[in-house]
């Protein structure tokens, strides 16, 4: 090899080393795929509306912590859509401690105002109640809320209602979330809004495995065998308040895969706890109230002071 060549090869050696160096600092700070708990409030940029916040003082002040919601730090994972693009520019390359804030344009945001969507309803076509402006109604699968109503005609605007807005968040990075339980706990209050009590353990369990074929024989059926792996799971308690939520109620499986994905576990197990009420017995539900037979009811009738045959006279009156 000559000098010349040595030298140019030193040159490509020192590049790949500057490229590896920048690449280091640019991956320095949280990254898509990080779970971290932030602090924030979002008001329009030009009317100082209220558009989200996660502090319980700001609620109160404006009035809406009334509305059942819980208000407290949150997790979300960087990358996944959890908040808004420019906001997760934002937080991405930022440290524990980081405080800042970012405007995101209409057309990120609630997207640019179009008059198209504004429409004029027969006011038939709303129920009475919600015949006033400002309500939101439903017409022809379509959510919108009623800007005007005159006699019977009323102008429905099915643009969001933030629509044309610039929001400003401002926002403070809490902490990086490590733990997984802590991980998954934070996901499921951001989908359903509330923090269910949950664990991660790793199980033994039983499943069928396909068995390889024995190549000589094309016409073998698929055989199989059962095996013991182990599977890590997120078990999580159902309460009443979660098995009535709406966005569990229609989206538990795409949650739960979510779960999955970026917890990185195999399964999801939810368990429903009955505790007794201490009432006994229901008296045999599948024979009738009480487990009353024909007789049963007869004695029943008779304790009651009340004629069977005055009850069949006055229903075959009745039907007549």
């Amino acid at each position: 090899m000559t000098e010349e060549q040595e030298a140019e090869l030193e040159e490509q050696a020192d590049d790949a080393d500057a490229e590896g160096d920048e690449s280091a600092e640019e991956a320095e700070g949280l990254q898509h795929g990080d779970f971290v708990e932030i602090d924030y409030t979002a008001y329009t940029a030009e009317g100082d509306q209220l558009v989200d916040t996660t502090d319980p003082e700001v609620a109160e002040e404006e009035g809406v912590d009334d509305q059942g919601q819980e208000f407290k730090p949150r997790t979300i994972v960087l990358g996944e859509g959890h908040i808004f693009e420019g906001v997760e520019d934002a937080l991405t390359g930022s440290e524990t401690g980081d405080t800042g804030s970012v405007t995101i344009p209409a057309e990120e945001a609630f997207g640019e105002h179009d008059p198209d969507d504004v429409q004029t309803v027969s006011a038939e076509k709303i129920d009475e109640d919600d015949r006033y402006p400002g309500a939101n109604v439903q017409i022809d699968g379509q959510q919108g809320y009623i800007s005007t109503i005159i006699g019977g005609r009323a102008r429905v605007d099915f643009n969001h209602p933030l629509a044309g807005e610039d929001v400003e968040y401002e926002f403070e990075i809490l902490e990086e979330v490590d733990d997984r339980e802590q991980q998954a706990a934070g996901l499921f209050e951001m989908y359903l809004g509330m923090e269910p009590e949950l664990w991660i353990q790793t199980d033994e369990v039983e499943e069928e495995v396909p068995v390889e074929p024995d190549e000589d024989d094309e016409d073998a059926e698929p055989e199989f065998e059962t095996e013991t792996v182990e599977k890590e799971t997120v078990y999580l308690e159902a309460t009443p308040q979660m098995t009535m939520n709406q966005q569990w109620m229609m989206g538990k499986q795409q949650i739960g895969q979510q779960i999955i994905d970026q917890i990185g576990v195999d399964r999801v197990i939810v368990q429903e706890t009955i505790d007794g009420m201490g009432m006994g017995g229901m008296g045999g539900m599948m024979g009738g109230m009480g487990g009353m037979g024909g007789g049963d009811i007869e004695e029943a009738l008779e304790d009651a002071d009340v004629d069977a045959d005055e009850i069949v006279e006055e229903l075959e009156g009745a039907e007549e």
